[in-house]
């Protein structure tokens, strides 16, 4: 990790601390340090409207009241609507964030994780929309809990991984109609592979990831996903899904040979890291019900060793 964290509270640092979590390394020490704390930023913005819309705030109250959002909700049953209208009051503390990069009299924006973007979006051609969509794929989440066909759920990835993909790329100053295509293939298989790996946290938050047109084929119902187990059919079904995220992960894998340098070796880490969960679901026989499979460090730092020395 990295990046300057004066005047963070300790709620924030601790959304800052899941990036360890993460199955890649989100802004590893061998960058700039300039860049670790452009990506940190970045990182923070999304675990902090990804939080949002997961009703996972370590202190949902005191965020919506910083950003002028009624608490009042916080405790509802049924959160819905508390959430909608915390991810509307993120969307306008963004706006803050663009119009204060633009014009230093601006009111800045109310909550340090997006006072960040201000000095980013001051350094980088970057615009507010690939924001914007990871605050929608949070919003389409109080509403979307299952996605009929694969497709779908590609156009629900364009939401919520692609834009940070995009950014990478900004930050980097290489941005290319086909880096962006390659990075699109990279981000979406992460998402999906992330999707395998938390099959039984999604399904406690009454969501549903696996398109429903292959739990069909494969004859697997909705109580089977929440079995403490995977039964045969629950693995087949995720093996499948593993092989199209290994598909879109090999059809972005070349972006890693268009750079150069560390640029290259973080690429590559990215990439990497889809690879090895995928290998960490396999090497537990696709039950992703028993257990959340996380990938081997080791592995992890020999697939990306091997990606930047291939470049794809």
């Amino acid at each position: 990790m990295g990046g300057d964290r004066t005047g963070l509270t300790r709620t924030d640092d601790t959304t800052l601390d899941k990036a360890d979590l993460e199955n890649f390394p989100v802004a590893p020490a061998f960058l700039p340090a300039a860049w670790r704390t452009d990506l940190m930023a970045v990182y923070g913005f999304a675990r902090l409207v990804d939080d949002a819309g997961d009703g996972d705030l370590a202190e949902p109250e005191r965020v919506a009241e910083l950003l002028g959002a009624d608490p009042a909700g916080a405790a509802d049953p049924d959160p819905t609507a508390f959430r909608l209208g915390l991810l509307d009051a993120l969307e306008s503390d963004l706006d803050r964030a663009f119009e204060a990069a633009l014009d230093a009299a601006a009111e800045p924006p109310r909550h340090p994780l997006i006072r960040a973007l201000v000095p980013l979006a001051r350094r980088h051609p970057v615009t507010p929309e690939p924001f914007r969509r990871l605050i929608e794929a949070n919003r389409v989440d109080q509403t979307t809990t299952r996605y009929a066909t694969h497709d779908d759920l590609l156009g629900y990835c364009t939401l919520s991984a692609d834009p940070v993909g995009r950014l990478v790329l900004a930050i980097a100053g290489v941005s290319t109609p086909e880096r962006v295509a390659l990075s699109d293939a990279i981000c979406t298989g992460l998402q999906i592979v992330e999707h395998l790996q938390d099959v039984a946290e999604d399904l406690g938050r009454g969501r549903i990831y696996l398109p429903a047109e292959a739990m069909a084929a494969y004859g697997v119902t909705e109580a089977d996903l929440a079995r403490p187990t995977a039964s045969p059919r629950v693995r087949d079904l995720v093996a499948y899904e593993a092989d199209r995220a290994r598909t879109l992960l090999d059809r972005g894998a070349p972006l890693v040979g268009t750079v150069h340098g560390r640029l290259r070796l973080l690429l590559a880490g990215f990439t990497a890291g889809g690879y090895a969960a995928l290998e960490a679901v396999g090497a537990a026989g696709y039950d992703v019900l028993a257990q959340q499979a996380k990938p081997d460090k080791r592995r992890l730092a020999l697939r990306a060793a091997a990606l930047f020395a291939k470049g794809r």
